[in-house]
This record gives C-alpha cells, structure tokens and sequence, in this order.
C-alpha cells in the first residue's frame, strides 16, 4: 500500500486545473498556458438561489439558502474529480463582482479554502495577461463577493415579493425590479411629457444667397429683429416680414473668423459602446454584447490560432494601461506620422468603483480591422472595427477647424449662417463624427453687398422630445446612476418581454400595461421607482466592494420599510384589469374585435366576445417575403423545441418549408428563393443547395 508521502509526491507531478466560466475562454486560454496545466469550464454558476422559493432567511441575517442549480450536477462531479488529482486549482473566471462570487461558489464547492492563493485574475485573453495571471495568483477578494452578494439578494427581495403582488392584482406572469421599475418609469414619464406636449406654430425665414466659384450658394436664417431675437409665430407676420425684406438690401454687417479644436473621445466603455453600437451599427444592446463577448473569449485567427481580441468589455472606466498607449503612440506614429500622436489620458467623471479595469481596447492595435477580416462574421467585423478605431482616435490628437460665424443685415433685420472647413483631420483619419461634416461659406468680406437668389419661409410646428430608444435610455441610466453596465441589456429586455414597452421602429414606447404597473409602483413603492433612491441604494452596494461595508446592515435599512409598503400595498390594492390590445381584425365566427391576450404559454389572439365566443388564434409574424411555390405569406414558425423556422402561411396545402430567412430576392444563377445566412464567406445564399450561389453583401 502506497503511503501518504507517495500519494502527496504523485499529486505534486499532475497539471494545474483552471477553471473559467465559458468553453470558448477554455479554448483560448488553454493554448497559452501549456500542457502543464488542464483549463475547464465550469459554464457559468454552479450555485445560486432556488427559483421556487425566496431563498433568503429574513431572520437570520439574511442569509441566502443556495443549491446546486438544476442540470450542473455531472458538471460539478467532473470539475471536482479533477480538482481531487489536480497538483493545485486555479479560479479564473471574469475580473468582476460576477466572476468573483463564482470563484467564491466553486471554492466551496471544491473544499478550497478562502484564504488559499487560488484566484488569478486577467482583463484580456493574450499570452503575455495569461502567462503574468498564472504567476500571480491572490485571495478570492470577498468584498467583491459581498457586493454582489447583496445585489442578488436584494432583487431577490424585491422581485420575489412584488411580482406576486402584482401577479394577484393585474394578471399573471408580471414582475418587479430594483433597477427594471425605475427604469420603465423613466420611459412612462418622458411619455407624459409627450403625451401633455402641446406644439406651438413658426415660420422659419430662409433667405438663399448667391455663392462664388467655389460656394454656389448658401443660407442665412433670421434670426434677430431690432437686436433681439425673433420667433415669427404666423403666416400673417411672416409675409409681412418678407414684404420689409424685398424694399432693402443684403449686406454683411460682422464676421467673426476664429479656429477651434475638437478632441477626440475617451474609448469605450460598456454603456458607450453600446449606445454607438446601436448608432452606427444599428445593433441592439443583446446584439452588441453577445458579439463582444465572443471577440473578448477569442477568435481563430488564420495564422495565430484562437486569440481574443478585445479587453475585458463590462467596465465603467476609460483609464487605458500604460502598455496599450505605448501600443497606439507606436502604430499612430507608423501609420500616420509623428503629428496625428497626442499623449492623451482620460479621467472618469464619477467615482469609479470597476477602475480596475481598462476601458474596452484592442489586445493588439496592429491587427487591425481588414488585416483580419476574412476571419470574422460580419457582425464581429463590425464591432471590432469600431472598437479599434475609436481606441487608436483616442490616443491622436484633435481635429482642427477653421469656423466662420456671418452676420446679414436688411434694414432691422438680422440673418446669421455659419461655415467650417477643416485644417488638420486628426483623429478624424480613423475615426468619423455625424456632426464632423463641413459647411462651406463663400469668401465674404465685411460691407460686402449680397444678392439673394430667394427668400422662402413655411409652416412648422415644435416637436415633443423623442422617445427613448435602447441607446438613449442606457445612457439616461448610466447619468442617473441606475444599474451597471452588465444590467442594462437585461433591463431593455425584460421590459420587452413583460410587454410594459413595445418596440417601434427603434423606439421605446410604454403600453398601457407598462403605465398601469408604473402608477400601482409609485403610489405603493415610491423608493423603488425613485431615480434618486435607487442611485443611492447604487452607492451603498458600491461601498460594500471599496469599504468592506457590512452588505447585512445596508439590506436590512432597506427591507424593515420594504416590507410595511408590501403589506399596505396588498391591503389596499383592488383588482385592476388591464384593457386589452385590438389588433385590427374581425372575429370571423361572429364578428367582434379580436385583442391581444396574455397567456402563462405565450400571447395569442382571441375574440373580444369572449366567453360567449372563445374563438382563438396563434400570432403570425409575417416576413414580408411572397412563398416561391404559390405566392402566399411566408411567416415565421417555431418548433416543438422553441427553435425558429420559415414556412408558407398556406400550410398544409403548402408545404414550403426553410429553417434560413428568405429575403424577397431570387438567386441571379437559378431562380431560387435567396435566404439569409450569418457565414463569413457570405451573407446571402441561395436556397437550391445544388446551385451553390452566394453574395457577401
């Protein structure tokens, strides 16, 4: 029988097991470290609260009662095989609140004590941050673990008590946040605002001014009367301005020539990116960050294997390394010249409390966008290409303008126009601005005589204020300090999915759903809708990560008033029905309207007559796109197992079916139906696999 001597000695001479939250980071990491060590995925959270119960002992400390979540049984059976023979364990999951409490959770499950050296940490997946990570492990970092701790259980209180509350009062399947309460009453109160707008009439004055050889033309708009500004508010005072206007002359009373610089901007955070994302991508918030995280886990890239390319993409920061600037200041000197670098740092304008972390950047400024894009998807392209060009903008220095401000006069009249070229692109070389595009103004000298080639006004009335889009609302949440850049794809979703919002074109636009439980919230749970409040509880779960506040203390100042306002609530709320949504159509057994209806399995369509008529229907999306066999609607479908397919809405009679989106496009070889596809080589294809067609775009 071996002793205990030989069975240590066999240990000492097996690999290191890592362990990391996603195969695909296994992947890339594993190659860098070795065949001394073994890299494993533990596929997210092993443990976390039941979805049954509320999981937490409100008397004793708040303690939260985690299992073992449904399925990882095997899973956790393997990793601690694995840690049982492993030389040592090393815990290397996300650089945040997240990735550390899943640290903590496989600590013990594995039996690894929380004072063990077993936690390394890396904020991107490349040789050099592995390579460093391995050799300087730490602690788990329990102030992080408390942090997010007392933000689980905190929603947990919150949401596991409200949303039954709400389940009894309005109907079923409903629910309540921390941060997607306050949030869905930020969007139901700018649509108030809309709603109460009342638009005001004017008529702008435009007068359109002969140019020179350069400038055919440009505009002036009135702008002052006597010295003052003016507003025309009717047709009757516009024509009686234009009558004035034609008995005088146009002359260039003041110019005002001045240089101005515009710097670039800080590169990304995670709201950030997300907002530009959708601006200039048009990309939903899910979209950008699924897309980002597969370029942060790694892609094989022809030549250098699986490598991930992107910094670590959920921080708050714009701070950037002092290696990654020297990075960016030699390929900007490079490639561009010794004028176009600019030292620039960036501050964060609030109290940082993910300051560890950089803001988002390429690993390498030398791989740059096209250099490797026949190994990226479309999206992925897309996505780096902007991420890298706004990281090597931000290190260059600014653009330069040369901005002209011109004054007209006619009699008391007052027109001003402005102009701007550019003198130096700057940043501009890589990195384009919507608002960066030049208006040219003619050479105009002062006392100069103009000639007008017309003068035109119209009607015009003032707009509400736009609705939130995705983009707009995360940026709202993040100037308010509601949520964190990991919450706000969630919270955009969520609000989609309970119905509380709709989407309209890219707006976000409450329904009547989403008012009736914002006013239920602000008469019952004023704190919890509060922006105020909410950006404070904010501030307190920080502290517990950058003060070691105790997370015990901060959640039961919260729930002692929490749970007076649940219990008004239920005493005093009355059954509250909810109006359903028509759709447009007619009952075709006897005629009355059908309405949107709300299920526990789905939405579906019924008649309005019901129970006297309980004729139902299920939502058909139509695509758009005519059947190639007998020139019905194609529509999507779902399957047995939730996945989405294409098929005619003349089933059974026809039975064109395709698991791709067909486009309202025939292939230009065949004559087949085009249809959708998300490969590297191609975006379209043809839907006769024997034809073999494809298009890029």
């Amino acid at each position: 029988m071996a002793s205990a001597d030989s069975k240590t000695k066999a240990k000492t001479n097996e690999k290191t097991l890592v362990i990391v939250e996603s195969p695909a980071k296994a992947k890339s990491i594993g190659k860098f470290l070795g065949s001394r060590y073994k890299v494993v995925a533990s596929v997210g959270h092993v443990r976390d609260l039941p979805k049954s119960t509320l999981g937490i002992d409100v008397d004793h400390g708040y303690e939260p009662k985690y299992i073992t979540i449904k399925g990882k049984g095997p899973l956790i059976k393997d990793l601690k095989k694995e840690a049982k023979t492993a030389r040592r364990v090393m815990l290397a999951t996300d650089p945040d609140r997240e990735g550390e409490a899943i640290s903590w959770h496989l600590a013990h499950i594995l039996g690894i004590d929380e004072s063990d050296v077993c936690r390394i940490e890396f904020h991107e997946i490349t040789k050099d941050a592995i390579k460093n990570a391995a050799k300087n492990p730490r602690t788990i970092n329990m102030n992080l673990v408390d942090a997010q701790q007392a933000r689980r259980v905190l929603d947990r209180l919150v949401g596991y008590q409200i949303s039954p509350l709400l389940w009894r009062k309005i109907r079923w399947g409903l629910s309540a946040g921390r941060v997607q309460s306050a949030a869905l009453k930020i969007i139901c109160d700018k649509e108030r605002v809309i709603q109460a707008f009342v638009p005001e009439e004017y008529w702008p004055i435009i007068a359109v001014f002969h140019g020179d050889s350069k400038v055919r033309s440009f505009e002036a708009k009135l702008a002052e009367m006597d010295g003052k500004k003016i507003t025309v508010r009717s047709e009757e005072e516009a024509n009686g301005i234009l009558e004035e206007l034609k008995k005088g002359g146009y002359r260039v009373s003041a110019i005002d020539n001045k240089k101005t610089a515009r710097k670039p901007l800080p590169p990304f955070t995670t709201s950030t990116l997300q907002q530009e994302a959708s601006s200039k991508l048009g990309f939903l918030t899910r979209r950008t960050m699924f897309t980002a995280q597969q370029l942060y886990e790694g892609i094989d890239i022809k030549g250098e294997g699986t490598v991930g390319l992107v910094s670590y993409i959920r921080t708050d920061s714009v701070r950037v390394s002092e290696e990654a600037r020297a990075m960016a200041r030699d390929f900007i000197i490079g490639e561009y010249g010794p004028e176009y670098y600019a030292s620039n740092y960036y501050k964060n304008r609030k109290k940082d409390v993910q300051d560890a972390h950089e803001a988002i950047r390429p690993t390498s400024v030398a791989r740059t966008p096209e250099s490797i894009k026949d190994s990226l998807t479309r999206d992925q392209f897309n996505l780096y290409r902007l991420i890298w060009c706004r990281f090597v903008a931000s290190q260059m220095e600014a653009a330069l303008y040369d901005v002209q401000n011109v004054a007209i006069q006619n009699g008391r009249y007052t027109f001003r126009a402005s102009g701007s070229r550019v003198l130096f692109d700057g940043f501009r070389k890589v990195y384009e601005m919507k608002e960066d595009g030049e208006v040219r103004l003619p050479s105009l000298e002062q006392g100069q005589d103009l000639k007008e080639k017309s003068v035109k006004t119209e009607q015009r009335f003032t707009q509400p204020p736009a609705r939130f889009t995705e983009a707009s609302l995360i940026k709202q949440l993040e100037e308010q300090d509601i949520g964190r850049p990991s919450t706000y794809a969630p919270i955009v979703s969520t609000l989609l999915d309970r119905k509380y919002v709709r989407r309209e074109k890219k707006s976000l636009i409450p329904t009547e759903l989403g008012f009736t439980v914002t006013e239920l919230m602000e008469t019952y749970f004023r704190n919890i809708v509060d922006a105020g409040f909410t950006a404070q509880m904010e501030d307190k779960l920080d502290s517990i990560e950058t003060d070691g506040n105790d997370w015990r203390k901060i959640i039961d100042d919260f729930y002692g008033p929490f749970q007076e306002e649940l219990q008004e609530a239920d005493r005093s709320i009355e059954k509250i029905e909810v109006k359903d949504e028509p759709t447009g159509e007619l009952c075709e057994v006897c005629g009355k309207p059908m309405v949107l209806k709300h299920g526990r399995f789905g939405d579906f369509i019924a008649c309005s007559g019901y129970p006297e008529c309980k004729n139902t229907k299920p939502i058909v999306k139509k695509i758009g796109v005519a059947c190639p066999e007998c020139g019905k609607d194609i529509v999507e479908r779902k399957s047995r197992k939730g996945r989405t397919f294409y098929g005619c809405s003349g089933y059974p009679e026809c039975k064109f079916v395709s698991w791709d989106k067909p486009v309202d496009r025939k292939c230009p070889k065949c004559g087949s139906i085009m249809v959708e596809k998300n490969w590297k080589s191609a975006k379209y294809a043809c839907s006769n696999r024997e034809c073999g067609y494809r298009e890029k775009e």
